[in-house]
């Protein structure tokens, strides 16, 4: 199914008349492997995490230089609880592994989609598009755009989630 999520982005972006670019490399499952496959620093890459938040999944956006915080996303959804979607819980809601999730929400996953506002400070963002195989780079106000994400701060600097 990951081709499948890949070629719907391709025909999203297409239809947006949204230019982009892509970069075929070695298999990766991480945005430190990811960064270095593509040659472009950490935080151009958009890492996608997909959690539990009280009964309902959803996806949340980051810079991939920056670490996600539960406790704002608790605050700002009014949630209790928050946890990291499983391997198989990921597989069956997107079709995708972990390290594969791009950043988009309906109509490519059934997901609300949320992003980190430092995303955005960047000119251009880079994602595995449901294949650990593949990169697309394109400008961050496009990929705001087209993906419409909700937007608010959940992230801190540093790797370690919280």
């Amino acid at each position: 199914m990951s081709r499948r999520v890949l070629e719907a982005i391709r025909k999203l972006l297409a239809e947006e008349g949204v230019p982009w670019q892509e970069v075929e490399h070695s298999p990766v499952a991480s945005v430190e492997e990811a960064a270095r496959a593509r040659g472009l620093p950490e935080r151009m890459g958009a890492k996608s995490i997909v959690m539990k938040t009280d009964g309902v999944f959803r996806l949340f956006v980051m810079s991939g230089a920056l670490a996600l915080r539960s406790r704002l996303i608790r605050q700002r959804l009014g949630v209790r609880r928050t946890r990291f979607a499983t391997p198989e819980e990921l597989l069956e809601l997107t079709g995708v592994r972990p390290g594969a999730v791009p950043p988009f929400g309906e109509p490519i996953l059934p997901l609300e989609l949320y992003a980190d506002p430092a995303l955005l400070d960047n000119k251009r963002i880079a994602f595995t598009p449901g294949v650990a195989t593949v990169s697309i780079l394109l400008a961050a106000a496009d990929w705001q755009r087209v993906a419409r994400p909700v937007l608010f701060h959940f992230t801190r600097t540093g790797r370690a989630a919280c």
